[in-house]
């Protein structure tokens, strides 16, 4: 009887030892367990909070709307890849108890930490100017290719490459669309934004992407054409229609005076059913810049050949001036009716007149 005592005694000690070793080792498991979880964590915290690229400098646009809470704003920037996560970056902003941002659109990169993009978003945190673009007034995208390739790290061909991107075009028009709508519609145009680069000089950002650099233009033309939105639609006009006839007048004549009574005279041809015969219209077609034109010049196959075809045309010939859009808008001596014009080569001097056979004569005079 003793002996049995003492076996069920020496049983349940080692039952005891045995329940004591794998408590210890399943408290040692949890233990290890919540120690790689709080260094996981701590690993993905630190992280989420780095730059998604610290080497990618391209900037993304990025929209903030009146009143979006942190939370909207922490989302609207995981959903353009520019954090890492959305929730991490809302509770740094709790602990860091930022606030104050701004509504509007910004230009962020994946370069930029936490820091970088509070203070573009509050509105400070400018980026270094790197260079500038200049536009100027009666250049045609073709020539603003060409200075975009010599003053930015973009060429020459991505620049006309994204004139005739259409999916970029239609985030463009979206955005402007009082601007842009009736250039949309258009058929048979060569460049939807030709005569939407507003002239004028351009800021080229550290990290800028080509499509910025573009938006900054349109947007320019929108805020410079804002004003006069109602009065184009009161005269029953599109901004497309404006902007060709300004972009006619911009190159036929030098002068404020002279430009409002050239827009006069295309006005009194359009009504007259006469095609405008501006020989802007055909160089474009041409695509080539010629001193004078021939006949067969006159002739060429294009929609933008003003000569042969009625009308505006598809659109605008090149980005004129506030000047010339003006101008436009305020035609003056139509009632004096004059059809035609000309210039005297030397001396810069414009004469009008009301039959082809003055203008011919006219012609004659100057040796023309």
């Amino acid at each position: 009887m003793l002996d049995q005592d003492k076996n069920k005694r020496r049983t349940r000690e080692i039952e005891q030892q045995a329940s004591k070793k794998i408590t210890r080792w399943i408290l040692s498991v949890i233990g290890a367990v919540a120690v790689l979880v709080v260094l996981a964590t701590g690993v993905y915290t630190a992280y989420a909070l780095q730059p998604v690229n610290r080497h990618n400098e391209d900037v993304v646009s990025v929209h903030i709307p009146e009143g979006a809470t942190n939370s909207q704003i922490a989302d609207i920037l995981k959903s353009k890849n520019l954090i890492h996560s959305s929730k991490l970056f809302n509770i740094w902003l709790k602990i860091h108890s930022e606030s104050n941002f701004q509504a509007g659109d910004f230009y962020i990169s994946q370069s930029m930490n936490n820091k970088q993009i509070v203070a573009q978003l509050q509105g400070g945190g400018d980026r270094p100017v790197k260079g500038h673009v200049l536009i100027k007034e009666g250049q045609t995208i073709d020539s603003i290719a060409t200075t975009v390739g010599k003053n930015t790290k973009y060429t020459r061909k991505e620049f006309l490459d994204l004139m005739k991107d259409q999916s970029f075009m239609k985030v463009l028009e979206k955005r402007y669309p009082k601007l842009l709508a009736s250039s949309m519609a258009n058929k048979n145009v060569r460049y939807h934004l030709e005569g939407y680069l507003f002239p004028a000089k351009y800021d080229v950002y550290q990290g800028a992407s080509l499509k910025e650099l573009v938006t900054q233009m349109v947007e320019k033309t929108d805020q410079i054409m804002t004003p006069y939105y109602s009065t184009i639609s009161k005269k029953h006009l599109t901004v497309q229609k404006v902007l060709t006839l300004a972009s006619l007048v911009e190159r036929e004549g030098v002068t404020t005076k002279d430009r409002r009574k050239i827009a006069g005279v295309f006005f009194n041809r359009l009504d007259a059913g006469m095609p405008l015969q501006s020989d802007i219209a055909v160089m474009y077609a041409l695509n080539k810049h010629k001193r004078s034109l021939t006949i067969k010049d006159t002739k060429v196959k294009s929609p933008y050949n003003l000569y042969v075809h009625k009308g505006y045309g598809p659109g605008p010939f090149n980005n004129p001036s506030l000047d010339s859009i003006t101008a436009v808008l305020n035609p003056s001596e139509r009632s004096q009716n004059y059809l035609y014009f000309v210039a005297n080569l030397k001396t810069g001097k414009v004469y009008y007149s009301h039959s082809y056979d003055e203008h011919l004569k006219r012609n004659s005079s100057l040796g023309q």
